[in-house]
């Protein structure tokens, strides 16, 4: 229990007053001194007198007692304590402390019963009658100091409230990552089965759907509001960011009225689909008819001989010029074999002033007649006509270009060359078709109009942006088309619409439950394709810059359907591989499945762009009718109406659709996933090697080359890209390093010159059965009969620079890589 002293010290003895003052606070008492000493001024009282006072002046807060030991040995240390100071030197120098100082305590005296002082003695030593006080030990007990107690129930609430805290964060954090989106998923940790989860959401009912409803937007003459509304579908489908992007473009559009063909012979005057030049057919088919024209030929009236130049190749001219004057002639030409614009060149060379051009009834599929369809061609190699080589964009210097030909150029019906020739040959018992030919000794003069007119219009391309999670800076880019006013009202755009649709709706579902691919995908709609890729290729001049550096491969879903007996895949060499096996693990889930064969060959389309002036890997899958693969390439440049391409007759199910879409989303998403890009550097050195196959001379220094560049691709396969391929030795520094090479490797292979209608880039062949480079197969024909051969060289000086070009990139890479390793070594 707690004690409170009575100390009675005269008022003259201030040291000794301090010092058991510090006595008393050092074991924790309270004191309080005797008003009176009754001695000497100068004297130091002999009396002390304790008292011990009552509980019920006690200090609160204390309740805890020392042990017996614990109290001794504090009294010991206590009077050790006092004695040294009492002994210490000018004790008795010690001066008169003032009043105020000498009173200390005084206050509490007041309340104190004075009657129950008990005065104690002893003469044993100043201090050791605290030892022999009878109830010392139980009434005199220390207890733990409050502060230590305060200190300790402070740190029990530091840990109960950390301990609160920790519970609650975690219950926060499950519940968070329980209902929303977690971190993006690694492509280090996907699994092949991830993919077939996102594609099997693909149901061709939807994609039938959104087809239909595609097709109703056809008849707006605004190219805008189709614009518009395939960007709010997939903002509805949760893609982050889509842009409208406008360009103004020169457009070569359908005069007020047809175009005619008229035989001077008889006066007979024919609409381009065979028809007689009379009101009523006109208005039967008024759109048809306005719609058949090639954009962007010369305009006005020819009257001249027709000369049948077949399909107008190299070898069909000089035979022609061998025997006829072709000098402002009329040509009567056949599509299909090699490009348009190569041809419409050739003719030019000749000297022709018009073409009438057809579609031979024996080189189409057997699946409907043609006969009477007209069709639509475009003159335009690429882009804005008014400004070759740089965007539209406001400012921009614009050339006047209304024509990019100096040939009027009409397409025709194939009734329409019936009636301009002799009746063609009845058809044999073996059901053998006989083409449609002129005889060279008849002579037929006709009077052929082309009316067109050139307006600026705005054309507009849908940018649709899924970043990526750890490199946003690379680009795989999904290119379709919508319709384009004033042209066909046509049906494969809506079909490349509803499939890239139809993914976009499959990987949003995905992403909206956290996951993200490694790289952007950027999801294009573009606009002009009919007119020559105008929206693709002023997109890819606005950004250029960009495009170059950041673009890792371009997927294709221009015409999916033209077709539906065969799965045709086209594909850049170096993604050739990665397409077979998809292909083969596509066919062990279907029931019939033939071996299906990729190549590289020129395609129509917005891909042009991508391939020929930025070197993209591309990939596009397409289904075709077996007959049209076996006949002549390029018939795919007629764009024909509504009516003759019915998707929905070749696909009743929409059953291809799905594996279209499914085949191509597969594909995306290896190539924005993988952490190394599946691209094969030997298949592209393999396939140099089989170009230079066949019978041109001078290919011997070429063969030396390609030579080199397969071991340098061998050697970067193996040393490279193998460990890269294994996550163990896998380092993010090299891995980084080796994608840059893989996604540049196919711009070494652009020439800056080539033949109208060529690719830019080498590696494409015009055709299935060019096994060749076609740069050289057309130079070899061109100067075959000329005594210089100065055309062919030039041409040969292209692949050549072209093949050393890769073998000295291939090698650099390997040095790069060599550099880096000995460094960290």
């Amino acid at each position: 229990m707690k004690q409170v002293y009575l100390i009675h010290l005269c008022k003259s003895s201030p040291p000794l007053h301090g010092v058991l003052i510090r006595c008393l606070l050092k074991v924790g008492e309270k004191f309080a001194e005797w008003p009176d000493c009754g001695g000497s001024k100068y004297s130091v009282c002999k009396k002390m007198a304790y008292q011990k006072v009552s509980a019920d002046q006690r200090a609160p807060g204390h309740s805890q007692y020392l042990d017996n030991d614990d109290l001794q040995a504090t009294a010991l240390d206590l009077e050790w304590d006092m004695e040294k100071e009492l002994e210490e030197p000018g004790f008795d120098q010690f001066q008169v402390e003032s009043a105020e100082n000498q009173n200390l305590g005084h206050s509490e005296t007041a309340d104190l019963h004075l009657d129950s002082i008990q005065p104690a003695t002893s003469p044993k030593g100043r201090f050791q009658r605290l030892q022999e006080e009878p109830d010392f030990v139980t009434h005199y007990s220390r207890s733990v100091p409050k502060s230590n107690r305060c200190s300790f129930c402070y740190l029990l609430k530091l840990l109960c409230t950390a301990i609160i805290l920790f519970i609650f964060g975690i219950l926060i954090g499950y519940y968070t990552r329980k209902n929303c989106p977690s971190a993006a998923t690694s492509s280090a940790t996907v699994d092949p089965q991830f993919y077939q989860d996102i594609l099997k959401t693909i149901q061709a009912e939807d994609i039938k759907k959104s087809f239909r409803n595609l097709v109703q937007l056809y008849k707006s003459e605004d190219d805008m509001e189709i614009s518009k509304k395939v960007k709010t579908h997939w903002i509805s489908l949760g893609l982050e960011d889509v842009q409208l992007v406008n360009y103004s473009v020169l457009l070569n559009l359908p005069g007020p009225s047809p175009s005619t063909v008229t035989l001077s012979s008889s006066g007979q005057c024919f609409h381009p689909n065979g028809q007689p030049c009379n009101k009523e057919a006109r208005k039967a088919g008024s759109q048809d008819l306005l719609y058949s024209y090639a954009a962007y030929s010369a305009k006005g009236t020819l009257e001249a001989g027709v000369i049948d130049v077949s399909y107008g190749t190299a070898d069909d001219l000089k035979r022609i010029k061998k025997m006829k004057n072709t000098t402002n002639q009329i040509a009567l030409l056949k599509l299909g074999k090699l490009p348009l614009l190569y041809k419409i060149s050739l003719l030019e060379k000749a000297g022709f002033g018009g073409v009438l051009l057809y579609i031979d009834p024996c080189d189409l599929p057997k699946t409907g007649d043609l006969s009477y369809d007209t069709f639509m061609v475009s003159l335009n190699p690429g882009g804005d006509p008014s400004t070759p080589g740089y965007p539209s964009v406001d400012g921009s210097f614009r050339q006047s270009r209304s024509n990019l030909t100096s040939l009027l150029l009409q397409p025709i019906s194939a009734s329409l060359v019936a009636k301009l020739i002799s009746p063609p040959k009845a058809k044999t018992k073996t059901d053998i078709c006989s083409p449609l030919v002129l005889p060279n000794n008849e002579i037929r003069m006709v009077s052929m109009q082309v009316q067109t007119v050139t307006k600026f219009k705005t054309v507009t391309n849908v940018v649709g942006y899924l970043k990526g999670f750890t490199s946003p800076d690379r680009y795989i880019i999904v290119g379709s088309h919508h319709h384009t006013a004033y042209t066909y009202n046509g049906q494969e755009w809506a079909s490349s619409t509803a499939i890239i649709t139809a993914f976009i709706r499959a990987l949003m579902l995905r992403v909206k439950r956290g996951w993200r691919p490694d790289r952007t995908i950027v999801f294009c709609s573009w606009g002009g394709t009919a007119f020559g890729n105008i929206g693709s290729y002023e997109w890819g001049e606005d950004f250029k810059k960009v495009l170059q550096k950041n673009v890792v491969a371009y997927i294709s879903i221009h015409s999916p359907i033209r077709g539906n007996s065969s799965l045709h895949p086209i594909a850049s060499p170096s993604l050739q591989q990665l397409i077979r096996e998809k292909n083969n693990f596509n066919c062990t889930r279907r029931a019939q499945c033939t071996e299906t064969n990729v190549s590289s060959v020129q395609i129509k389309g917005d891909a042009d762009y991508f391939i020929n002036h930025l070197g993209v890997p591309t990939v596009e899958f397409a289904y075709e009718d077996s007959k049209a693969l076996e006949g002549p390439s390029f018939l795919s440049e007629a764009l024909f109406p509504k009516h003759a391409t019915n998707i929905e007759e070749m696909d009743p199910f929409f059953n291809l659709h799905e594996t279209i879409t499914k085949l191509s989303g597969e594909v995306i998403l290896q190539i924005a996933n993988e952490p190394v890009l599946p691209f094969n550097a030997l298949d592209i050195a393999l396939e140099v090697q089989n170009n230079l196959r066949g019978d041109q001379p001078s290919t011997h220094q070429l063969l030396a080359i390609a030579s080199r560049l397969r071991e340098s691709a061998e050697l970067f396969q193996s040393d490279e890209m193998r460990p890269a391929n294994d996550p163990k030795e896998r380092v993010p520094v090299r891995v980084r390093m080796l994608n840059d090479i893989l996604q540049d490797m196919e711009k070494s292979f652009l020439v800056k010159k080539v033949p109208p209608g060529f690719y830019r880039n080498i590696l494409y062949h015009v055709d299935e059965k060019t096994r060749q480079f076609s740069l050289l197969v057309e130079a070899w024909e061109h100067c075959k009969p000329l005594a210089s051969n100065e055309t062919f060289q030039e041409a040969l000086s292209e692949v050549l620079n072209s093949i050393n070009s890769a073998q000295v990139y291939f090698k650099a890479g390997l040095d790069v890589f060599e550099s880096v390793l000995v460094e960290k070594n």
